[in-house]
C-alpha cells in the first residue's frame, strides 16, 4: 500500500506539473499572438521598406514599351472618380498638361505604395511646373481610399472600370485572366499629356519592382512636354 499511494502521489505532481507547463505554453502562445498583432503594422512596414529600399532609377532604359504611341492622341477611359465616371483627364491638366500614372493596387503592391507616397512628397514641384498628376488603378474605391486617407494623398486617383481603361491604353497585364485576385492590373508607368490630348512621353519599365523617381520623371515630362523648368 504505501508503494500504491507513493506512486500515486508522484503520478499526481506530475499531472499537476504538466498542465502548469500546459498553461504556460498556453500563455506564451497567447502572448506572442496579441504581440504579433499589436505589431503587424510596424513589421509589414520594416519588410516592404526592405522590399523596396532599391525600387527607384533615374531613367527608363528599357525597351518595354507598352500604351499608347508617342505622338498619338490620348484615347480616353472610362475610371470613377469621386463617385462618377470618367473619361477625360482635362480637369487634371496642369498649364503645360497632365502625367497619368498607372498603378497596379494601392492595397497590396508596395512598390506602387511607395512610388504614390513618393510623388505625393513631389507634388508641389509638378504643381509648380505647371503638370498635373493623376493616378489610375483596378482598385475599388473605397480601397484606394483608405490609401488616401492613411497617407494623405492629394493626387488625384481614379478606379478603373472593368479594365476597360487599361485595354483602351493597352497596358492590361495579360498574364492574369478573368477570375484571377489579380486581373486588371496594368503594366504599371507613366504617360506624359499635352494640353492637346496629344501623349509626348511614357516611362514604362519592365520590371514592375523598378519605377522612376519622382524628380527624374518631372524632368523627363518637362522635355516631353517642350518647356523649360
Amino acid at each position: 500500500m504505501p508503494l500504491c499511494l507513493a506512486r500515486l502521489k508522484l503520478a499526481a505532481i506530475e499531472s499537476k506539473a504538466v498542465k502548469k507547463i500546459s498553461i504556460i505554453i498556453a500563455s506564451l502562445v497567447l502572448l506572442a499572438v496579441a504581440l504579433a498583432y499589436v505589431l503587424r503594422e510596424p513589421l509589414k512596414q520594416i519588410a516592404y521598406d526592405q522590399l523596396t529600399k532599391d525600387m527607384f532609377v533615374s531613367a527608363d532604359t528599357d525597351a518595354f514599351d507598352p500604351g499608347p504611341a508617342i505622338g498619338s492622341h490620348f484615347p480616353g477611359l472610362r475610371a470613377i472618380y469621386d463617385d462618377r465616371e470618367i473619361n477625360l483627364l482635362d480637369e487634371f491638366f496642369g498649364t503645360r498638361g497632365a502625367v497619368l500614372i498607372a498603378s497596379r493596387s494601392l492595397d497590396w503592391c508596395p512598390y506602387c505604395m511607395k512610388q504614390m507616397i513618393e510623388l505625393q512628397q513631389y507634388k508641389q514641384s509638378y504643381d509648380d511646373a505647371g503638370i498635373g498628376m493623376v493616378a489610375i488603378t483596378y482598385d475599388a474605391p473605397p480601397l484606394q481610399q483608405a490609401f488616401i486617407d492613411k497617407f494623405s494623398i492629394g493626387i488625384p486617383v481614379l478606379s478603373d472600370i472593368d479594365a476597360l481603361s487599361f485595354k483602351t491604353l493597352g497596358i492590361l497585364n495579360t498574364r492574369y485572366q478573368v477570375g484571377d485576385r489579380q486581373y486588371g492590373i496594368p503594366y504599371p508607368g507613366m504617360i506624359v499629356i499635352n494640353r492637346q490630348g496629344i501623349v509626348v512621353g511614357k516611362l514604362f519599365l519592365e520590371a514592375y519592382s523598378s519605377r522612376v523617381s519622382a524628380t527624374a520623371a518631372l524632368e523627363y515630362a518637362l522635355q516631353a512636354l517642350g518647356e523649360e523648368k
